[in-house]
């Protein structure tokens, strides 16, 4: 008698990556409702209301964009980074030569946490003095 199993499928993304990055986001979350709530932050949306008003905005909602901006894209870069990271050390071990080449691109895929930062700063800065 012939017992067949059946086949099991690898989940498209790892149970602990899923949660690795609902944790992340989480404590992003987490963090920018502590830092909106606190006095500082109040007072600073208060003094840019002016200039947020006349543009139709609530600044609180600039804060969060600002934070996503810059959470998200850091997560981006994190990941490229891994992925690129162990191509190109695997690719070092069998040709030391490439070495330059390895670092631009590792450079290409820490470039998009830096035009996430970039684009939080001109969120904020949209908010005026």
């Amino acid at each position: 008698m012939k017992t067949t199993f059946a086949k099991t499928r690898k989940p498209a993304l790892p149970v602990a990556w899923v949660a690795w990055v609902a944790l992340t986001l989480l404590l992003g979350l987490a963090a920018s409702a502590l830092l909106l709530g606190s006095p500082g932050a109040h007072a600073a949306s208060e003094s840019a209301a002016g200039a947020v008003k006349s543009a139709g905005l609530d600044s609180h909602w600039v804060f969060i964009g600002a934070a996503l901006a810059t959470g998200m894209s850091s997560l981006g870069a994190g990941l490229a980074v891994a992925r690129v990271g162990t191509a190109a050390v695997g690719a070092l071990a069998e040709n030391p030569e490439l070495f330059g080449r390895l670092l631009i691109f590792i450079g290409l895929a820490e470039g998009i946490a830096i035009y996430g930062l970039i684009v939080s700063i001109l969120m904020l800065n949209r908010l005026g003095p």
